[in-house]
């Protein structure tokens, strides 16, 4: 894997050492893990931003109806993957166990579903014609890891047994997009990009080390290439920016691979804080041109959404050819 900078390298290139641009160029946003921090005050900054399409990668707060019912109000164009906290008490015995409410009578989790509809595409994809592009949903609620977890959620839910076939299940999603042009949405990352705590699915504690991405999704995007789809991104989260077992740097965000492909790691947790006085909502926003990435950026913006800093990810012309 090619290794680009962090936000805390200062070898960035500046933006006037960016290529020149090239037909249209569109921005989209990726939004990391929530986990309860999202508000009206969102939904008006990131409507504001003027993104033409959002990727939200899930972990809303623990089956969190109310806040996924206001991202499903979004008029932004969207598409959204629930990750294992949008299940956290029906998926595992452990979390029924703990479960605040009848589980008889509600399924929180269904209800999630229900309010997003065709814009939740996991195991399934969403077509953006505008650009020219389709969001194939990677699996959805992992817990992330090379351990089939919670086999009776996803036998229930899904009709899959095990990785393979919840590889099948994304891989055909892939195939069956309507645009060769891919971007991968999922909550956990890909197997593959690294083994180290700090890499963008490495395990951050005990026992420290080793990768913890999806087999499931690695297995779909080399298929999916192999059928000749191109995939320029895979977004991603669940995997904290804020290390465990270290303060004095950030996990690595993003990684690019020798196809070109970009893996985007979202999860600024959290992702409301306060810039300069001033309540900020984070967010990552990414920049097409001539449907290659162009610039990667973390943004915080006020309520309104006007910047209040910017944090260069990636420029593609700092990447040799």
């Amino acid at each position: 894997m090619t290794r680009i900078y962090r936000p805390e390298d200062s070898t960035a290139a500046p933006p006037s050492a960016l290529a020149p641009e090239v037909d249209r160029r569109y921005t989209i946003a990726a939004i990391g893990d929530v986990h309860d921090q999202w508000s009206e005050d969102d939904n008006r900054a990131l409507e504001a931003l003027g993104v033409e399409l959002a990727l939200f990668v899930g972990d809303f707060g623990n089956e969190a109806v109310p806040i996924v019912r206001a991202i499903a109000a979004l008029a932004v164009p969207k598409a959204v993957i629930l990750g294992n906290h949008d299940a956290w008490y029906s998926a595992s015995p452990w979390g029924q166990k703990r479960c605040p409410y009848d589980r008889r009578l509600e399924d929180r989790v269904q209800q999630q579903l229900d309010l997003l509809g065709a814009d939740h595409v996991g195991y399934g994809s969403k077509a953006v014609p505008r650009l020219g592009l389709s969001v194939v949903g990677g699996r959805p609620f992992s817990w992330g890891g090379d351990d089939w977890k919670n086999p009776d959620f996803y036998r229930d839910r899904y009709g899959i047994h095990n990785f393979a076939e919840s590889g099948d299940r994304i891989t055909a999603a892939a195939i069956a997009a309507p645009h060769p042009h891919l971007i991968f949405l999922a909550h956990n990352g890909p197997f593959g990009l690294g083994a180290e705590p700090e890499d963008p699915c490495g395990r951050d504690w005990q026992p420290r080390g080793g990768d913890f991405g999806d087999p499931d999704l690695a297995a779909a995007i080399k298929t999916a290439r192999d059928r000749d789809r191109q995939v320029s991104l895979v977004v991603f989260g669940h995997m904290h920016h804020r290390l465990r077992h270290r303060s004095d740097r950030l996990r690595q965000i993003i990684q690019r691979d020798a196809a070109g492909t970009i893996y985007l790691n979202a999860a600024c947790v959290p992702r409301h804080q306060i810039l300069q006085g001033i309540p900020a909502h984070q967010f990552i926003t990414v920049t097409y041109c001539d449907r290659q990435i162009d610039a990667i950026d973390q943004v915080w913006v006020d309520r309104s959404g006007q910047p209040l800093e910017t944090r260069p990810l990636y420029r593609a012309a700092a990447i040799a050819p």
